[in-house]
């Protein structure tokens, strides 16, 4: 027990410290940009998404942050977002949230050649409006995914995906109800040389120790 509370005291700790210094590092050769999307742009079908540029085209390195606490209108709904590489037209990787009556989350990816297939799902839980889900993407080990809970996506191999718009969709058929009430949807991207920010990977290193972390403490309590 003794020892429990110590790794729970721990853990406790570097979670609370590491993230605010995570937000007040900063790195002048890294470009971010937030986004704001309104709540009505997810009562389309996909063919009617808007595709949107950013500001900048994000490439060799980034990494973007979803948070999600819309208010879904109907528990078919959903809420999925499509980034666009800038090098290979039709090319895009998609993050779809189901409504709360399940948090479906899952991962797809559209490439010419190939069409459309999915990377992963997670049928049940698999996204939090109270955390936030985080690709972390460089050229030579492409993107993985934390759903702030644990990775969904490792290294998948994307091919010099470099990011320069987005769009937004969550109805199936153009009768289906509308899927989104209201509530706030944003995502910031950030690129640059993120190798000299060391909480790039900061979501992925806290999966891992609390993957660690239960495991340890499974040990303790088997051998007590």
């Amino acid at each position: 027990m003794k020892y429990t509370t110590y790794i729970l005291i721990l853990f406790v700790f570097v979670m609370a410290f590491l993230p605010a210094h995570a937000q007040s590092f900063s790195n002048p050769s890294l470009v971010l940009q937030t986004v704001d999307v309104s709540p009505d742009e997810f009562n389309k079908i996909s063919r009617d998404a808007t595709i949107t540029k950013l500001d900048h085209t994000h490439a060799g390195s980034w990494q973007i942050t979803i948070e999600n606490k819309l208010l879904y209108a109907n528990p078919t709904g959903s809420a999925v977002v499509r980034f666009y590489d800038a090098n290979t037209p039709g090319k895009f990787i998609e993050v779809g949230m189901d409504s709360p009556s399940d948090r479906r989350l899952w991962v797809g990816l559209e490439l010419p050649d190939e069409g459309y297939f999915s990377v992963t799902h997670v049928d049940i839980d698999g996204w939090s409006d109270s955390t936030k889900i985080i690709l972390a993407y460089n050229d030579d080990q492409g993107v993985s995914i934390s759903n702030g809970q644990r990775v969904v996506v490792t290294n998948l191999d994307l091919r010099g995906f470099a990011v320069n718009s987005y769009s937004v969709y969550g109805m199936e058929e153009s009768t289906d109800p509308p899927a989104i009430n209201s509530g706030k949807f944003s995502f910031d991207v950030l690129s640059g040389d993120v190798s000299k920010n060391p909480f790039h990977y900061f979501p992925f290193y806290v999966s891992g120790a609390a993957a660690a972390l239960v495991g340890i403490l499974l040990l303790i309590k088997k051998r007590s």
